[in-house]
């Protein structure tokens, strides 16, 4: 019977090129309410066909963090969801003009005369400037800029107190607490889990 009123969580994933693990990790982190059930079997009907496609567009097309996402996909449109779509919608077109640059800057590329792009250019150091955080640093050669950027990221680095302890922190994914190490790098998430979650949020690719 559940065949005529809809389709396998396998048959889902496939329409959208999804494997079904991915739906299941959507449905954990609320992008997708867990759908109806028949024979103790998940039945995606319609509605639900075209939730994942809204999902999709949002986490995988849009790479949209899933906690905006699941905003989104919820469907009342409130203040709370516009200005959620607005603000991502906000960060796409930057990334938008980032990338119409390096399309500029690769066409040149093409275009340019000199055998040895390094070398040679006489652009290459114009371009550096405009499209690079070398920009940043004023001075005129890139040994000198180097040493500058060097400093300056070493001063705005607060001192660590080595007989203070581990310190707190905030998982930059999930906000959950940790314990910063006494000595070496400090972390940024809590554990290998959301750090391969924020890795394919910045990539744009389906959680699974």
């Amino acid at each position: 019977m559940w065949e005529t009123r809809g389709v396998t969580i396998a048959q889902a994933a496939a329409l959208y090129g999804l494997a079904p693990s991915t739906l299941r990790w959507w449905e954990s982190q609320r992008v997708l309410p867990e759908p109806p059930r028949v024979g103790g079997r998940r039945v995606y009907t319609e509605t639900e066909l075209r939730r994942i496609g809204l999902a999709y567009l949002c986490c995988v097309v849009g790479a949209m963090p899933l906690d905006q996402a699941s905003v989104v996909t919820e469907g009342s449109r409130s203040r709370h969801w516009h200005s959620t779509v607005r603000r991502h919608a906000g960060l796409v077109e930057e990334k938008i003009k980032q990338l119409r640059s390096a399309h500029e800057y690769l066409l040149h590329l093409l275009l340019c005369p000199d055998e040895d792009i390094v070398a040679d250019c006489p652009y290459l150091d114009d371009e550096l400037v405009k499209r690079t955080p070398r920009g940043l640093v004023g001075t005129p050669n890139l040994v000198a800029a180097a040493r500058s950027a060097r400093r300056k990221r070493d001063e705005k680095r607060p001192r660590r107190d080595e007989n203070a302890g581990a310190a707190a922190g905030r998982c930059a994914v999930c906000a959950s607490p940790f314990t910063q190490p006494a000595r070496g790098r400090r972390r940024t998430y809590c554990s290998r889990a959301c750090q391969q979650r924020r890795y394919r949020q910045r990539r744009g690719l389906p959680h699974s």
